[in-house]
């Protein structure tokens, strides 16, 4: 299958020619179906915690905040073409959408407008105005979301970039008042980034009072996959050589295994609010870090006397895991010998967890919680996407009432203080296959498993309701017009 050529390509990538294999028999084969339960609900594996509860969590996190490492990561290479899908419609067809109208209508009230103007002299010509957004002057259309102007202030108005910067100073200040964020990046726009921050951190920092330790990383070469044709045969570009493509936002759970942290908090890029809108994403990002350091608690006090050779309750570990942890062990465990019972229970509790923020779906498209059968017949909480989901069940996303986690809270340490390796944690049957175009070549393309989906299988998983006011996603350039990103 592979040519002398394809092998050298396969091992520039750090690849070796049975992972190239592998990957094609992927494509042949596919992937398997989730075997979904039911729908996450509220009290069915989604928690509800008042304000009192709020309240009492986030005061554990303040508590301890000071002694721990934490970091915010945020992936932030993906480019806005989505955000300006209308707009280059505009411009390469001439389709005048309402969405082109909408811009044209506030432009004086985008972040970008005072700097789009000194490129178009203040023209409101429809053509001219757009041009300039996307390809001349702004040159937004081929920049990633974080570096676009977003919000307006008296001082100086803010990139999703610099919203994070004000966003992580109110809740991630770990040792020493350490401001750690870390942003993954692609390598052509990565010193854009430096000298973004470079200009901002020290305004942020004299503002509030921290120190910045701002992070980059890129997705591994490693990590991409091949590309094929409607027949499964490798898809190769002019000059013969196999096509390679970014296998999706998973790719970066290896990113996120090199992070030096206690605690990371996981954010996308877009989903950002002004400062008088930031009251809730600090409660509730500080509620869901305070909740994971009460579950760790528990869970590193139960291996820590097992450690130590005392007797432990199968039945109050096994109470902790279905209760708290949310993980329903299967039928067969009672069954099991005592010994074996608590063996089981000790692997269960030695294991990364991740506390998720979950918003009610109000419309917006992607996947949602559900209750999945495990292998041994017991279940667990996973985001799943519609293409995990078989035909026959799709039903079942109608009765989610939940949206994908709009925040996650990651436990990345275990018992003894050392790091997990998140890699082993990764469940591989949860990828996909999604069919994508190149020069107007139709190709499919190989999905690794999503950074919060099946990247993360294997944690331990808590959900967590969270007001609406917490999300505020900028999918397309006219969100920003709304009543959330609005500054006054």
């Amino acid at each position: 299958m592979f040519t002398e050529q394809d092998i050298e390509q396969i091992g520039a990538h750090g690849l070796c020619v049975a992972d190239a294999e592998r990957q094609m028999l992927r494509f042949r084969e596919g992937f398997p179906y989730l075997d979904i339960c039911r729908a996450a609900v509220a009290g069915d594996g989604i928690l509800q915690a008042d304000g009192a509860a709020a309240e009492r969590y986030g005061a554990v996190y303040r508590e301890l905040r000071p002694q721990r490492r934490v970091v915010k990561f945020v992936p932030a290479s993906g480019a806005a073409t989505r955000m300006f899908k209308a707009l280059f419609e505009f411009l390469n067809d001439g389709v005048r959408s309402r969405e082109v109208d909408e811009l044209l209508a506030g432009l004086d009230r985008f972040a970008f407008a005072e700097r789009l103007a000194e490129f178009t002299g203040g023209s409101r010509d429809p053509r001219t105005v757009v041009s300039n957004i996307l390809t001349e002057g702004l040159g937004y259309g081929t920049l990633p979301k974080a570096l676009i102007l977003f919000h307006r202030y008296p001082d100086r108005n803010r990139t999703a970039f610099e919203e994070h910067l004000a966003e992580g100073a109110l809740y991630a200040a770990g040792v020493g008042s350490e401001v750690c964020i870390h942003f993954t990046v692609s390598a052509e726009h990565r010193e854009q980034f430096e000298r973004l921050a470079a200009e901002t951190v020290p305004f942020y920092e004299a503002r509030f009072g921290v120190k910045y330790r701002i992070g980059y990383s890129c997705q591994k070469p490693s990590t991409d996959t091949l590309a094929v044709n409607p027949d499964d045969t490798p898809l190769r570009d002019g000059q013969g050589r196999l096509l390679f493509r970014p296998a999706g936002h998973g790719a970066l759970i290896e990113n996120l295994n090199e992070i030096d942290a206690d605690l990371v908090f996981i954010k996308t890029v877009d989903n950002v609010a002004p400062d008088r809108l930031k009251s809730d994403t600090v409660i509730y990002k500080e509620m869901l870090a305070g909740l994971l350091l009460d579950l760790q608690r528990q869970a590193f006090g139960y291996l820590r006397r097992l450690d130590a050779g005392e007797r432990v309750s199968a039945e109050e570990m096994a109470s902790f895991v279905s209760g708290r942890l949310c993980r329903r062990l299967p039928a067969s465990f009672a069954a099991l010998e005592p010994q074996r019972q608590v063996g089981l229970l000790r692997e269960l509790l030695d294991r990364p967890i991740r506390v998720c923020g979950m918003v009610k779906n109000e419309g917006e498209p992607g996947g949602g919680p559900f209750w999945v059968r495990e292998a041994d017949g017991g279940e667990s909480l996973q985001i799943a996407e519609s293409s995990q989901i078989a035909p026959q069940q799709k039903g079942l996303m109608t009765a989610a009432t939940h949206f994908n986690p709009v925040d996650l809270v990651c436990g990345v340490r275990d018992y003894l203080g050392r790091k997990f390796d998140l890699t082993r944690y990764v469940d591989p049957q949860t990828g996909f296959i999604s069919s994508k175009s190149q020069q107007g070549r139709p190709l499919k393309a190989l999905e690794l498993p999503g950074l919060w989906n099946g990247a993360m299988a294997r944690w331990n998983t808590v959900f967590v309701e969270v007001p609406i006011s917490t999300f505020s996603p900028v999918k397309v350039v006219g969100d920003l017009l709304r009543p959330q990103h609005r500054n006054g």
